[in-house]
């Protein structure tokens, strides 16, 4: 098959829409079909849609419907839709309707659907494969110019616990942080935030954090490949 994914995120960004749309595409690719990713619809005649975020990604999916009204189209529901956007805004809820399928990352999702609309969503749970043993372990600890490589390092005096996921008011980043204060002195728990801010309030309140809260670290934006390593060694 012929399939365009439409993802709001830029290219090149680490972005989850467009971390997920590239690993979706390379799932596809491998069975066989042809893939092709972009930010918005532009026409092409494929034989299936797949788009993340039903309101920003709207005019491509009222745009492929008018112009492929006989070809599917599959719509991913991100956090910000289920939890946000289904509530006021027309252009998601079109979206929702225009679908011939829905996908949401976990069940307790379809309850934020309208009933007649749940019988088109699919949960598909996400799943990563195992890291590659590490070849050198000093490198794979090197992290940005910010943070030591002792951020990172798991001893057994500390029990970590890794979040992932950027600095976003809409996220609610800090809330593993300020759960992290209310634990008693003799807890083991540190948290290890991988994520980008996502303007300077948010960078700055993050190291404001790490003054006043001993147990939070945060790392900042990592690539792919440091950010599976730090997951790796925490223990959740």
């Amino acid at each position: 098959m012929r399939i365009g994914i439409i993802t709001p995120a830029p290219p090149r960004s680490r972005y989850g829409n467009r971390v997920t749309a590239l690993r979706w595409a390379r799932i596809l690719k491998n069975l066989g079909h042809r893939v092709t990713v972009s930010q918005v619809y532009e026409g092409s005649d494929y034989d299936l849609l797949i788009a993340l975020h039903a309101r920003r990604s709207y005019p491509s999916i009222k745009r492929f419907h008018s112009e492929c009204a006989n070809s599917p189209i599959v719509v991913a529901l991100t956090g910000t839709d289920l939890y946000c956007d289904l509530q006021k805004s027309r252009r998601a809820q079109e979206s929702l309707e225009i679908a011939t399928r829905l996908v949401v990352l976990q069940p307790m999702a379809i309850d934020e659907l309208p009933p007649h609309l749940r019988g088109k969503a699919r949960v598909i749970y996400q799943s990563v494969g195992a890291p590659p043993q590490a070849t050198n372990h000093h490198q794979e600890l090197r992290v940005n110019k910010h943070f030591s490589a002792s951020a990172i390092s798991r001893p057994r005096r500390t029990f970590d616990v890794c979040v992932i996921g950027h600095l976003r008011s809409v996220k609610d980043p800090f809330r593993t942080a300020l759960a992290a204060r209310l634990l008693p002195p003799s807890s083991r728990i540190r948290i290890l935030h991988v994520g980008g801010a996502m303007n300077e309030e948010m960078a700055a309140r993050a190291r404001a954090e790490m003054k006043v809260n001993p147990r939070y670290h945060w790392l900042g934006e990592q690539p792919r490949w440091r950010t599976r390593h730090i997951l790796s060694r925490s223990h959740l």
